[in-house]
Formats: C-alpha cells, sequence, structure tokens
C-alpha cells in the first residue's frame, strides 16, 4: 500500500537526495515501489533593495517526502541513499504520514492557487527610509507590519509631527 513517508537529510541537501534517490530507484528497477520523491517548497516573494523578487523556499529543511509502498528493499533503498539520516519515525520503523499532513505540506487542498506569500523582513520599531511617493526620502519608524497586504504603518516626522503613513513593502528600504 502506497503511503507517504519523511526521510530525514543532512540539511541543504534535500535536491542532492531526491537526485540520488531517483537515480538509485532507476538503477536498481524499485519503479513499482515508488510514486513520488518530493523536496516540499513554496513561493516566497521577498524585497530586496526596493526590489520585489519571487523565491522559492523550502518548506522542512531537512526533510524529503517519498511515496512509496513499503518494504525491505523499498526501505534499503531509501536508506542506503547517500544524504540520508533516516526515516522519520518511532525506534526503527518508518511511521507514514496522515493524507492531512501531507496534503497541508503539499498544498493540494482549498490552499492551491494562492499566489505566493511574502517573505516579511520588517520588525515593529525599525527605522526605514521612504523610497518612493510624494514622501520619498523621508525617514520613519515602523509602527505596524501588514504581511498579508505587504503594507507597513510608519511614524514619519512631517512639520515636525509624526504622522502615521501607510506604504507598501517596495517603497521603503531599512536604514543600516
Amino acid at each position: 500500500m502506497f503511503r507517504w513517508y519523511a526521510i530525514n537529510t543532512y540539511s541543504g541537501h534535500e535536491n542532492k537526495v531526491k537526485t540520488n534517490l531517483e537515480h538509485r530507484i532507476d538503477s536498481m528497477n524499485q519503479h513499482p515501489r515508488f510514486r513520488r520523491v518530493v523536496v516540499p517548497t513554496e513561493q516566497v516573494i521577498e524585497t530586496k533593495d526596493g526590489q520585489k523578487v519571487q523565491t522559492e523556499k523550502r518548506i522542512l529543511p531537512g526533510y524529503v517526502l517519498v511515496n512509496m509502498d513499503l518494504n525491505d528493499d523499498a526501505w534499503t533503498v531509501v536508506k542506503n541513499t547517500p544524504g540520508v539520516t533516516g526515516f522519520v519515525g518511532a525506534g526503527t520503523k518508518p511511521v507514514p504520514l496522515s493524507q492531512g499532513e501531507v496534503d497541508r505540506i503539499l498544498r493540494t487542498g482549498a490552499t492551491a492557487g494562492e499566489r505566493p506569500r511574502a517573505q516579511v523582513e520588517f520588525s515593529l520599531g525599525e527605522s526605514v527610509k521612504v523610497t518612493s511617493g510624494p514622501l520619498s526620502d523621508f525617514d520613519g519608524e515602523i509602527v505596524d507590519v501588514n504581511p498579508d497586504q505587504q503594507k507597513l504603518k510608519v511614524l514619519v516626522d512631517i512639520f515636525e509631527r509624526q504622522v502615521p503613513v501607510e506604504l507598501g513593502f517596495d517603497q521603503v528600504k531599512k536604514i543600516d
């Protein structure tokens, strides 16, 4: 019976482990026992130097998911793959993931098709400089961060008064 299992790997080696495992499945003729090997990732939007950049981030660093029919041969193929430190589970027996966990990790449920998540690099109390709009070149302090709408509320000094202004992530940059 095909189930999803989590494999523990060296952190940063997930894609290498995926490639090695797929190669071992081919070379050892184990295709009937394996369906998918997945490195769980998500698309995030980071703001760097005022520019929005879409990148792919690993959801579970140090883990690879495998959909397989577990038996001794399949276990040996996975366990002896370079970079694999073991299966996730109690003791020596791998424990399969529940379908709810797999759906949540792989985002196959109702969240499919959502737009990439913004990576928040701003925090409360931080000083920023406005880079665009009518208040460009003004400095301010962050008093609210809204990652869903990619907006900040910044207190800007205008005419010796602090005025709250709502700005987008891409309209400000951090002051070092």
